[in-house]
C-alpha cells in the first residue's frame, strides 16, 4: 500500500485533513486539479468553533495576525450616510469559550496558512495532479491521477468541490436546487476612496436593499465586492469597466475608483446535500459533500469541521469510527443548509434584519447527541456536546487551559478528584482537584470552579476533536 489517505481537493477541508493525519503520522497525500492555488476570497469569514479547530491544528496565531475582527458596515442611500450596522455586537470570551466573536481573513490565505502548517509536517500539495479514475475493492482504492500516476491508498477522500469527480464517479446524488432567481456579482476588488476600516453599502434610493457592497479584506488591499442582480439584469459583465460602471449608478457624491481586478463572477444559489457520505473506502467532505449560500459564513467552517471529524477516524481506522462519520456530519450540514437557507430567504425578501447574526451562525451548539459514538446520559453537558474550555493551575501555579490539555491527536480523560487514573488506549489522563485545593505532582486546580461546573462528573473522556466522548461517575 502506498499510503494510507489520499486527498482529493487541497482546499481548507482538504488541508484540514491532511494536517490532522500528518500530525498522526498517518501517511497521505493530497492532489489538487488546477495548476496554481485559488487567489481569490471566497469564503473569507471564520466562526468560532473554527478557530478553536485552528488552535488545535496550530494555525490560529497566524489566522489571527492576517485577519481582523468582523467590519462595522457603513450605510449610504442613494449617494448620502445613514448609519452604520454591525452583523453582531461583539462579546467579550468567557471561560468557556475563548472566541466567541468570527474572524474575517480571505480563504486564500486561510488556505495558504493551512498549506505551510501542512509543509512543516512534511507534506505538500500536488497541484496538477487531479484524480481521474480510482476503483476499490475490499483491501483499499486504486486511484489515476492527471500525470498519469496509478496510486494505491487504504482511503480516498473527496474534498473536490461542488463539482466533485469523487461524488460523481461514485452515483451519489446530490440532492438540492440551483435558484436562478436570485444572483448576485461577486468579486475581488481594490477600491480608492473607501476607508479600509468599514464595510461599505451603498443602497439605491427607492430600494436601500438593492445596491453594492465592499468588505476589505484584511492582509490585501482588495475588497471583496458584491451586488444583488434584478430580474432583468440576465447577461450580466462582469469586466472592471462594468463594475465600475455598476457603483457610480450607487455610490453618489462618494467617489471610488475600482482597479487591479482579481477575480469576478455570477453567483446562483446552489443548495445541496450529497445522498451518501461514503461508499465503502471513498468518503466525501466539504463541498463535495454539501453546497451552501454564502449567508452566514458557513460552507468553508461545515467543511473544516468535516475534516476534523474525520481525521481522527482515518488515523485510527476502527470500523465503528469509520461508520460515524456520516451519521454525525451530514445531520449538522443538513441543519447547517438550513441556517444558510433561511438567510438567504431574508435577503431575498428585502429583510432590513437580513444582516444580522446570531449564536446560531457560530457552530459552537453543534453537538452529536443521540450519534452512535454518544451514549445516553442525562446532564446539560452530554456525549456528544462540544467539550467547553476552561482555566486550571497545575503545582507550580501556572495557568493551563483545557483546551491547551485536549490540543494534540489524543482524546483526553478529566478525572475530578479522587478515581484512577486509567486512560483507555491513546488517551491522557489529567486529575483536576477543587477551588483551594493544593496540587502536587501532574494534578491541576480549576482555580475558579469553571472546570466543575461545566462537566459536573467525575470522569469524562474527551475525543481528539474536542466533542465529550463519555461521562461517568466514580
Amino acid at each position: 500500500m502506498d499510503i494510507k489517505v489520499l486527498i482529493a481537493g487541497a482546499g481548507p477541508t482538504g488541508l484540514t485533513l491532511a494536517i490532522e493525519l500528518a500530525r498522526r503520522g498517518v501517511g497521505v497525500r493530497i492532489v489538487e486539479k488546477a495548476e496554481s492555488h485559488f487567489a481569490g476570497s471566497r469564503g473569507d469569514g471564520l466562526q468560532p468553533r473554527t478557530l478553536e479547530v485552528f488552535e488545535d491544528l496550530g494555525v490560529l496565531d497566524a489566522v489571527l495576525a492576517a485577519g481582523a475582527p468582523p467590519f462595522a458596515m457603513k450605510v449610504y442611500v442613494g449617494g448620502q450616510p445613514v448609519g452604520e450596522r454591525r452583523m453582531a455586537e461583539l462579546v467579550e470570551p468567557t471561560p468557556s469559550v475563548p472566541y466567541p466573536n468570527g474572524w474575517f481573513l480571505g480563504q486564500s490565505q486561510t488556505e495558504g496558512i493551512l498549506r505551510d502548517r501542512l509543509a512543516g509536517l512534511g507534506v505538500r500539495v500536488e497541484l496538477g495532479s487531479g484524480l481521474v479514475g480510482f476503483e476499490q475493492d475490499d483491501d483499499g482504492v486504486t486511484a489515476t491521477l492527471a500525470t498519469g500516476e496509478v496510486v494505491r491508498a487504504e482511503y480516498l477522500v473527496g474534498a473536490d468541490g461542488g463539482k466533485s469527480f469523487v461524488r460523481k464517479a461514485l452515483g451519489i446524488a446530490f440532492e438540492g436546487t440551483t435558484d436562478e432567481s436570485i444572483r448576485m456579482l461577486l468579486g475581488d476588488v481594490q477600491a480608492e476612496g473607501l476607508d479600509r476600516a468599514y464595510g461599505h453599502w451603498f443602497g439605491a434610493a427607492e430600494n436601500p436593499m438593492h445596491g453594492v457592497v465592499f468588505t476589505p479584506l484584511p492582509g490585501m488591499p482588495h475588497f471583496q465586492f458584491g451586488a444583488p442582480l434584478g430580474d432583468g439584469e440576465i447577461d450580466v459583465e462582469t469586466a472592471l469597466p462594468a463594475l465600475q460602471a455598476r457603483v457610480d449608478e450607487y455610490s453618489g457624491e462618494q467617489r471610488v475608483r475600482l482597479h487591479d481586478l482579481i477575480w469576478s463572477t455570477v453567483w446562483r444559489p446552489n443548495v445541496r446535500l450529497a445522498a451518501r457520505f461514503r461508499e465503502g473506502r471513498v468518503f466525501l467532505a466539504g463541498d463535495a459533500a454539501h453546497v451552501h449560500p454564502p449567508t452566514g459564513g458557513q460552507g468553508l467552517n461545515t467543511g473544516v469541521q468535516d475534516a476534523y471529524n474525520l481525521g481522527w477516524k482515518l488515523a485510527d481506522g476502527a470500523p465503528e469510527l469509520l461508520d460515524s462519520y456520516e451519521a454525525e456530519r451530514r445531520a449538522v450540514a443538513a441543519r447547517v443548509l438550513g441556517v444558510s437557507s433561511e438567510l438567504l430567504q431574508k435577503y431575498a425578501d428585502g429583510d432590513e434584519d437580513a444582516h444580522k447574526r446570531g449564536e446560531e451562525t457560530q457552530q459552537l451548539d453543534i453537538t452529536y447527541r443521540g450519534g452512535p459514538l454518544a451514549p445516553p446520559a442525562e446532564g446539560t453537558l452530554r456525549p456528544g456536546d462540544r467539550a467547553p474550555d476552561a482555566p486550571l493551575a497545575d503545582a507550580n501555579g501556572k495557568r493551563v487551559r483545557l483546551f491547551e490539555l485536549f490540543a494534540g491527536p489524543h482524546a483526553t480523560l478529566l478525572v475530578f478528584g479522587d478515581g484512577p487514573l486509567d486512560a483507555p488506549a491513546g488517551a491522557v489522563a489529567y486529575r483536576v482537584l477543587p477551588v483551594g485545593a493544593t496540587a502536587s505532582g501532574d494534578e491541576l486546580v480549576d482555580v475558579d470552579g469553571h472546570a466543575f461546573a461545566a462537566y459536573s462528573a467525575s470522569r469524562v473522556l474527551v475525543r481528539p476533536d474536542g466533542y465529550v466522548w463519555t461521562i461517568t461517575a466514580g
